[in-house]
């Protein structure tokens, strides 16, 4: 962690290197800081500094939890209320920020809140200190094992080894370690120093790929040991649960999996952050658990009780998962589970994958389209087999899930393909410096400059400084010196064949290059999946490709949605699914690598949406949204922007719908910089207001 002192107004910037993540704190007066010991912040922490000041200005209406120096909350000063407390040593702990922050201080204290911030005054010059931890985290090693399924089932009961603790509270995104690598060799071998925690949890499960992969995120998530048996079950001492019930095993195991996470959110409220939790509210009723008497009870026990809940009680208040992958059942995919058990992505394993059809091709408009060769015939039968072919495209089996990935081959329509290269490269990070994020938009034929203007939407915010470049008509050489070069992003429009990406002297073929340092890119062009495929293979981590002809119209439509949306924090596979909900045809842009990949940070940590119906001239009904992000995973708790109580949500999903008069939906379009839904039409906040529904 780095902190400096701003030049533009009084304050501090406090930057995370390794997850290139910056944040801004103001104060009324020029600042000397001194590095200082990170002992005493209650919390661990990775470095911290200290100043004097009469008080901090934080941005963006961000929650402050106010403790004292032993971590008893005192205040949680989640409302937009004012508030005023005695003399006395209090940690504050800031919330949604994209590292941990906490401000120690011995004073009386008051919060005021603005229009766009929220103050916390001293009563005087005092010493504050300000610590932070890294959100950043690295598996603890790597399992080696042989393509033998026992191997497989042994390395997924090591998973578990990553948590940071066993309590309900690991149901926290930042109190679950990332599970240890499985990599295939010759014979088992667990590094020493990787242990699989005493959870009392097994797991049994008849020795075959379809049964275990399926079953490492909830492995991960209960530290359960996978040993083999004839009838798949949950068991923990005397206690057994079926995993082959509604619906199948899959189904079922991700059922628990749902189940087991959702009321360790709602018992955690017993714990560290004592906050009033809508689920809770909304469940508490129904399910007659003693919350507070399960707090201090081992996670076996725990689970005996969540389990005992029939799943139809809790389904209607389930927070809305983020994640559904397919992972082909082979030797070959293996080492993707560890990845995908740290998002606590639903897994499933392909079924009957000769039912697996390409769609056929959709019908043109009369416009024209990025295609520089005529595209082939997808269509496919039924009643062929599917190969399971590298180029093969096909029709995958729809998730109920905003997100969507597949590993293995092929191309999947409507999901994110993941290789294996693109999740290694998440954890090979290099240290970045504190500089501008760098986005290059390459427009290689005049035709297509009306996308041009995406440049304007990178670098729309306060905390996150763009670097952004326009290249038109570039030669092959300087395209691919772009893609050599260290660069965040690279927003390509233009044509792209099987030979490469169209340039003023030819084609680039990209698997020409030595190398790819550009972390992610969109490739807004007709049948660009294949050279997507390869710019991840040498080397970039992900970015979204078309598996067809794109109208050129709605290409730069998602152009266009795609930039702002990942100028605001979100994901590239969440920027995708909600871009291409306002296109007539949808199924030709897919992302390709790690989909989870984001380009900055969102203003107030877990990036939102907005959803506005007008109910009649002067009432509108606002839901907001929120979706789960690198560093605000799955566990997250987030505030409402308009609801002026100290109720929290968790932090997925639908979070609530508010009644608004227009002045009050005005009041919300312009705390943030948010996309907006209306019914498919994509809108933004800073350009919307309730008089455009007249």
């Amino acid at each position: 962690m780095e902190f400096d002192t701003l030049d533009r107004r009084s304050g501090l910037a406090i930057f995370d290197p390794v997850e290139n993540v910056r944040f801004e704190l103001y104060t009324a007066e020029p600042l000397t800081t001194e590095p200082i010991d990170t002992t005493g912040f209650y919390f661990p922490i990775d470095a911290a500094v200290s100043f004097e000041s009469t008080g901090i200005e934080i941005p963006n209406h961000l929650s402050v939890v106010v403790r004292t120096q032993d971590g008893e909350i005192t205040t949680d000063a989640t409302t937009f209320n004012d508030l005023s407390l005695d003399f006395d040593s209090y940690l504050l702990e800031v919330q949604s920020t994209p590292m941990k922050l906490y401000i120690a201080v011995e004073s009386a204290l008051t919060l005021n809140h603005g229009t766009t911030s929220a103050m916390i005054e001293f009563d005087g010059r005092r010493r504050a200190r300000v610590g932070a931890r890294s959100f950043h985290e690295r598996p603890a090693g790597t399992i080696t094992v042989s393509d033998d399924v026992d191997d497989a089932m042994a390395a997924v009961s090591y998973l578990g080894s990553a948590l940071k603790t066993t309590t309900c509270e690991r149901s926290f995104p930042t109190l679950r370690g990332h599970p240890p690598l499985i990599e295939r060799g010759e014979a088992f071998d667990v590094p020493t120093g990787i242990e699989r925690p005493e959870t009392g949890v097994r797991l049994v499960l008849p020795p075959e790929r379809r049964y275990v992969y399926p079953a490492a995120s909830l492995a991960y998530y209960l530290g359960a040991d996978v040993v083999p048996g004839s009838t798949p079950r949950l068991v923990s001492g005397s206690f057994e649960y079926p995993l082959a019930g509604a619906g199948g095993y899959e189904a079922t195991v991700n059922r628990v999996l749902r189940q087991a996470f959702f009321l360790d959110c709602l018992t955690r409220t017993e714990g560290y952050y004592q906050v009033e939790l809508h689920e809770r509210t909304q469940v508490e009723p129904l399910v007659g658990l003693d919350f507070a008497e399960l707090y201090d009870r081992p996670l076996a026990e725990q689970l005996q009780e969540y389990l005992s809940i029939p799943f139809e009680t809790l389904e209607p208040h389930l927070l809305d998962w983020h994640l559904t992958t397919d992972v082909v059942p082979t030797a070959e995919t293996i080492p993707a589970l560890p990845y995908f058990a740290k998002e606590l992505s639903l897994l499933r394993t392909p079924h009957n994958p000769e039912s697996h059809t390409v769609a056929p091709k959709p019908k043109m408009l009369d416009d024209f389209t990025r295609t520089a060769i005529p595209a082939g015939d997808f269509t496919r039968s039924t009643d062929e087999a599917w190969d399971w072919g590298d180029d093969e495209l096909f029709q995958v089996e729809s998730a109920d899930t905003t997100e969507h990935a597949w590993v293995g081959n092929g191309y999947p329509i409507g999901a994110n393909k993941v290789p294996i290269e693109s999740l290694r490269q998440t954890i090979d990070y290099t240290e970045p410096d504190d500089s501008a994020l760098k986005v290059h938009v390459v427009c290689n034929d005049v035709a297509m400059d009306e996308e041009n203007v995406v440049e304007r939407f990178y670098g729309l915010r306060d905390f996150v400084a763009f670097d952004v470049s326009i290249h038109e008509e570039i030669t092959t050489d300087e395209l691919a010196a772009l893609f050599e070069s260290d660069a965040d992003f690279l927003h390509y429009i233009g044509h792209v064949n099987d030979g490469g990406f169209r340039c003023a002297d030819g084609l680039l073929d990209a698997n020409s290059l030595t190398t790819v340092n550009v972390d992610a890119f969109l490739l807004n062009a007709c049948r660009s999946y294949r050279q997507g495929e390869m710019l991840v293979e040498k080397g970039s981590k992900g970015g979204v490709v078309t598996l067809a002809e794109v109208v050129n119209s709605s290409a730069t439509k998602i152009g266009r949605s795609l930039a702002r949306l990942l100028n605001c924090g979100f994901s590239l596979r969440a920027a995708l699914s909600i871009a291409k909900e306002e296109l007539v045809v949808g199924v030709e842009y897919v992302t390709i690598g790690d989909g989870g990949v984001t380009l900055c940070q969102s203003e107030s940590g877990t990036p939102a949406m907005f959803r506005v119906t007008q109910k009649n001239r002067n009432q509108f009904l606002l839901g907001q949204y929120a979706f789960p992000a690198a560093s605000y995973g799955l566990g997250t708790i987030v505030s409402v922007i308009m609801e002026q109580d100290s109720t929290r949500y968790l932090g997925s999903g639908i979070l609530t719908e508010l009644k608004l008069s227009s002045n009050e939906l005005n009041d919300a379009l312009d705390l943030e910089l948010l996309p907006v839904k209306i019914d498919d039409d994509l809108r933004w906040s800073d350009e919307l207001s309730a008089s455009d529904f007249n």
